[in-house]
C-alpha cells in the first residue's frame, strides 16, 4: 500500500553526522544556475554550430517561450527514428513525441506495440551507458538539447529527409565544440565566453547558509569532497562565483575533470589521477592517490583508499549529493557503495517550498531589471511540469483500449527511490538543520512518499491519497 506519510514518520540514522565524508558535485548541486538564463544560452550555442557549420536552418534558432513547454528532464530520445518518449518504471512508454508533435496512444501503439513497451529500456535501466540507440536526457547542461533534437527532426520532415541517426553525429559534434575541455581556455563556441563575460547572469551565489554549513561539517571532522567532471579553469570561475575567493578552504579533496560516470569504474577501464600546472594536466598519471589536494580524472578504488588514510576507517562512509541519475546517483550507488542524496529541482515545481534562505538570498543579489523578464515573456523553467509531458515524478497509463487509466511512476521517480538514500530540492533545503538532524530515507518496505525532504512532490502526494482512499 502506498500511503503519504510527510510530518512525523519514522525518522532513520542522519545522513551527514553518521558519515567520515561528505561529497558534492558542482554543477545543478553545489552551484546552482539561473535556469532559464542559462537554458537559453546552451540552446543557443548547440544550435549556432548546427546553423553555422553544419548547414541547418536558420529558423532553428527562433523560440517563442511557448515552445520551452518541450524542454522536460528525463526524456529518452530513439535515434533510430527521431522519437523522444517518456518511460514509466516497468519500461512502458507513457507519452511519445515524432519530433515535438505528440503521438496519438494509436501511434504510440503502432510503434511500440499494444503494451508500449520500449525495446532498448533493460540495457538503459541495469547500466545507464551510452548507447547508439538512444540518448537519455538527465541533466540540465544538455536538456536544451533535447528541444533541439525535436525542432532537427521537426526540420529533416519539413525537408523530405529520411531520420536516421545520422544527425545526433551532428548534435554531438555541437555539444563537443562548445563543452571540450579547452573550450574554456581556447574561448571556443558560445557557451564558456558567455558565462565568463558575466558570470552573474547564470550563477546563483550560495547563501550564507550553505558556506556556514561546509564549514560546521569540516570544523565537525568531516572530511570534505568535490567531484566534477568540469575541468579546473571552469570549476575555479563557478567556485570563485558561488562560494567566494576562499573556496578551497572549504574542502580537503577537489577533484575536476573526473569523467563520471567513468569516474567509479573498476579495474581495468579505471584512470589514473593527474596533477595540474596552471590547469594542464600532467601526462604522467598518478600510480595513486597519497594526500589530500587539488586533482583531474582519476578514479574511485584509489580515493577509496585515500579516504582511509585520512578517516582511520577502513571503511569510510560516504555521502554524496549529485543531479545526475546516470552520472552521479547510480555509479556512486552501485560501485561506490555509498549513501547518495539526489538533488531534484523538479520537487519545487511541485508544491515543495524553497528554502527561506534561498529566497531572501536571490532576493538580494539578483538585478531587479533581470527580474520577471522571462516570466513576463511566458517562459516555462525547464524544472517545471510540462503540458507536453506532464509530472517528472508521475503519470496517467491509459489501456490499450483507452477505457481504463492508472497512475503510474515514472521511470525517473522509481530511479530515485532505487539509487538514492534521500531526494531534496536543493542544498539549501537542509543547510540550515543541525548535522544530527534524523532524515526519512528510500526503502522498498516504505511509503513511495518517504525520503522527499522537505515533502514530498504533489504529484505523488496525490497517487497515494487516491490509492490508499
Amino acid at each position: 500500500m502506498c500511503h503519504p506519510e510527510v510530518r512525523g514518520q519514522r525518522q532513520s540514522p542522519t545522513i551527514t553526522s553518521h558519515c567520515d565524508v561528505i561529497g558534492f558535485d558542482l554543477d545543478h548541486t553545489l552551484c546552482r544556475y539561473h535556469l532559464k538564463e542559462t537554458s537559453r544560452l546552451i540552446y543557443e550555442s548547440f544550435t549556432r554550430y548546427l546553423v553555422e557549420h553544419k548547414d541547418y536552418d536558420k529558423d532553428l534558432l527562433t523560440l517563442t517561450p511557448a515552445t520551452w513547454d518541450f524542454c522536460f528532464k528525463g526524456l529518452v530520445v530513439d535515434l533510430e527514428d527521431g522519437n523522444l518518449v517518456k518511460l514509466a518504471e516497468d519500461g512502458t512508454v507513457l507519452r511519445a513525441t515524432h519530433g515535438t508533435n505528440n503521438l496519438r496512444t494509436e501511434e504510440i501503439i503502432k510503434h511500440y506495440g499494444p503494451k508500449r513497451e520500449w525495446k532498448h529500456f533493460n540495457s538503459l535501466n541495469t547500466t545507464f551507458t551510452r548507447s547508439t540507440k538512444y540518448y537519455f536526457y538527465d541533466n540540465y547542461f544538455d536538456l536544451p538539447g533535447a528541444l533541439l533534437c525535436g525542432r532537427v527532426v521537426d526540420m529533416l520532415r519539413k525537408r523530405g529527409n529520411e531520420v536516421n541517426s545520422d544527425f545526433w553525429k551532428d548534435m554531438v559534434a555541437a555539444i563537443d565544440h562548445n563543452y571540450n575541455t579547452s573550450a574554456f581556455k581556447e574561448d571556443a563556441g558560445w557557451y564558456f565566453p558567455s558565462v565568463k563575460r558575466d558570470p552573474g547572469r547564470y550563477l546563483q551565489p550560495c547563501s550564507e547558509s550553505v558556506k556556514t554549513w561546509l564549514r560546521s561539517m569540516k570544523s565537525a571532522g568531516k572530511v570534505l569532497l568535490l567531484i566534477t567532471s568540469s575541468h579546473s579553469d571552469y570549476c575555479r570561475l563557478i567556485c570563485d562565483q558561488i562560494l567566494g575567493k576562499d573556496w578551497e578552504e572549504l574542502f580537503d579533496i577537489i577533484i575536476t575533470n573526473a569523467l563520471k560516470p567513468g569516474f567509479f569504474s573498476l579495474v581495468p577501464q579505471q584512470r589514473p589521477f593527474r596533477t595540474l600546472v596552471n590547469d594542464v594536466e600532467e601526462s604522467e598519471g598518478l600510480p595513486s592517490l597519497d594526500k589530500p589536494g587539488w586533482y583531474s580524472q582519476g578514479n574511485w578504488p584509489h580515493l577509496h583508499q585515500l579516504l582511509k588514510t585520512m578517516t582511520g576507517n577502513p571503511e569510510p562512509k560516504v555521502v554524496y549529493f549529485g543531479d545526475s541519475m546516470r552520472s552521479d546517483m547510480f555509479p556512486a550507488n552501485m560501485f561506490g557503495k555509498w549513501e547518495t542524496v539526489m538533488i531534484v529541482e523538479e520537487m519545487e515545481g511541485e508544491g515543495v517550498p524553497r528554502s527561506d534562505a534561498a529566497e531572501t538570498y536571490e532576493a538580494q543579489v539578483e538585478p531587479q531589471e533581470k527580474k520577471g523578464k522571462f516570466e513576463d515573456q511566458g517562459m516555462k523553467a525547464p524544472s517545471a511540469p510540462s503540458e507536453q509531458w506532464g509530472s517528472y515524478f508521475v503519470d496517467t497509463h491509459k489501456t490499450p483500449g483507452g477505457d481504463e487509466e492508472s497512475q503510474k511512476l515514472t521511470w525517473c521517480c522509481h530511479s530515485i527511490h532505487k539509487y538514492s538514500t534521500m531526494a531534496i530540492p536543493s542544498v539549501e533545503s537542509i543547510a540550515d538543520l543541525p548535522l544530527d538532524y534524523k532524515f526519512p530515507r528510500f526503502s522498498p518496505n516504505k511509503p513511495c512518499t518517504t525520503g522527499y525532504y522537505p515533502r514530498p512532490p504533489d504529484s505523488l502526494l496525490k497517487k497515494c491519497q487516491s490509492q490508499s482512499s
